[in-house]
């Protein structure tokens, strides 16, 4: 299959038009996600392109979703998604991915995408082949893209499609925070004047369980200092590995840290949740360097995550394994600096 990856700043008419060849009525369209606020906004998008343009059009997750505020955006918003199994493939004639890429989930791997849109980094080493493929790692969210395409194709988005374009922009870029561009806030003002506030009150104010508490207890008695600016925490096993997320979010708000490396043990995989300020280091970076030889890991600048089978720890305890492998030391005791 031939690759195309648009090269200009916001989606065309012209995009638009060879988009839409891909759409044909006879056709069962599969759109795949890792589901996270992004990608299920670009999702939606996608999907109401797509409505009247083809046969069926699914969202299928490729991962559980257990954070609170998630699974309150797939109630409100009503989005539906269905867990995808290799058995559901059959069903459909043509898949999509977007917020992803084939490479980043093991789930991906083998399935014939003509469809490809996404915002984070490429790979040389994994280059990205579909009949239509549009990735912007520049951008702050691939909600962006999908509002930019709506716009172009004059679809007006209805409340709940807005909301979660809207909300999938807002966390991809952690209010624009995070690195973003001139786009951004163009596709985030364009849907603020259809988006339901009131929903969005509700979707944000659910981050977390109350059973989730105790790990913030957890995580400050078993805090270890890298140096003067960087800081790891390993939470032994976790019933999701979104913990890792929120208390990797909660410590970027610490002052004088610079970046911040969250671990523990969930569903069978070692998982590393990273965030830092972008200023002094680039944690996708650092995460592909230090476990992209063992596992999936890589990111964004300021954000990135890895995730290791535990039969590849060697007879390593997990804890001393991340450890090692992000400074070369040995584990000494909490609170100490390194």
């Amino acid at each position: 299959m031939k690759m195309k990856t648009i090269k200009t700043p916001r989606a065309t008419a012209q995009d638009t038009a060879k988009l839409c060849k891909l759409f044909r009525r006879e056709d069962r369209w599969l759109i795949l996600v890792n589901a996270d606020p992004d990608a299920l906004g670009s999702a939606m998008a996608l999907k109401r392109i797509m409505s009247r343009r083809v046969e069926a059009a699914d969202i299928a997750r490729v991962n559980e979703v257990t954070r609170p505020d998630n699974l309150a955006m797939i109630r409100f918003l009503r989005i539906p998604l269905v867990r995808f199994t290799r058995e559901l493939a059959p069903k459909y004639t043509r898949f999509a991915l977007v917020d992803s890429q084939p490479h980043h989930h093991p789930d991906f791997a083998g399935l014939p995408f003509s469809l490809v849109i996404d915002h984070h980094p490429l790979k040389p080493e994994a280059p990205v082949t579909a009949d239509y493929v549009d990735i912007r790692p520049g951008l702050g969210a691939t909600c962006t893209i999908l509002a930019e395409y709506l716009r172009a194709m004059r679809i007006r988005p209805g409340k709940l499609l807005a909301t979660a374009l809207l909300y999938g922009i807002k966390t991809d870029t952690q209010n624009f925070s995070r690195p973003f561009q001139h786009g951004d806030i163009l596709a985030f003002s364009g849907l603020n004047k259809y988006a339901g506030q009131d929903l969005l009150r509700r979707i944000v104010h659910s981050e977390f369980h109350k059973s989730w508490l105790k790990y913030f207890t957890r995580a400050f008695r078993k805090m270890r200092f890298v140096g003067s600016r960087g800081l790891f925490v390993f939470m032994d096993r976790l019933e999701s590995p979104d913990v890792l997320v929120i208390l990797a979010d909660f410590f970027t708000r610490v002052h004088g840290l610079s970046w911040d490396m969250i671990c523990g043990v969930s569903e069978g995989k070692a998982v590393a949740v990273f965030r830092g300020d972008g200023i002094s280091g680039d944690v996708g970076k650092a995460a592909a360097s230090h476990f992209g030889d063992v596992g999936s890991a890589g990111g964004h600048r300021t954000m990135a995550r890895a995730e290791i089978d535990l039969a590849k720890l060697a007879g390593q305890s997990p804890e001393e394994f991340f450890w090692k492998r992000l400074t070369g030391k040995r584990l000494a005791k909490p609170g100490k600096t390194t």
